[in-house]
């Protein structure tokens, strides 16, 4: 086949702006290794994706997609999970800061620490509640 041009293909994606960026982003598949889909007939990259954009032999909606997703910087993930599972203990930490939020304690005993912050109003930390 002789010498393909973009004017050969361009009816094969909407804009002559798309079959670029298609045809790019083969020619940078094929330098990484991709196999191709034609014959090489000592061909430079671009125009080994030209030629197969032009015969059809790979499909330019998909380059497209791969054009996007290489240059989004946030993939979309999957929102299958409905629900948090909470990590051993977070349940209680909650439960012991919101206590010390309200001024309560969560454990029975007071320490003379303790009673000491009591008689000066002072909230108690996490760290007065874990006991550290």
């Amino acid at each position: 086949m002789a010498r393909i041009t973009v004017e050969d293909c361009i009816d094969k994606a909407e804009t002559r702006f798309e079959l670029v960026m298609a045809a790019a982003q083969r020619a940078r598949k094929i330098g990484s290794g991709a196999g191709i889909t034609v014959d090489k007939d000592n061909d430079k990259n671009p125009v080994i994706a030209l030629r197969e954009i032009a015969e059809e032999t790979i499909s330019v909606p998909e380059l497209k997609e791969e054009v996007i997703t290489n240059y989004q910087r946030f993939l979309p993930q999957d929102d299958t999970e409905e629900s948090i599972d909470l990590m051993d203990g977070e349940q209680e930490w909650s439960q012991l800061s919101k206590n010390s939020a309200d001024g309560a304690y969560a454990s029975e005993e007071i320490s003379e620490d303790d009673e000491d912050r009591e008689e000066s109003s002072e909230a108690p930390t996490l760290g007065d509640i874990a006991g550290v």
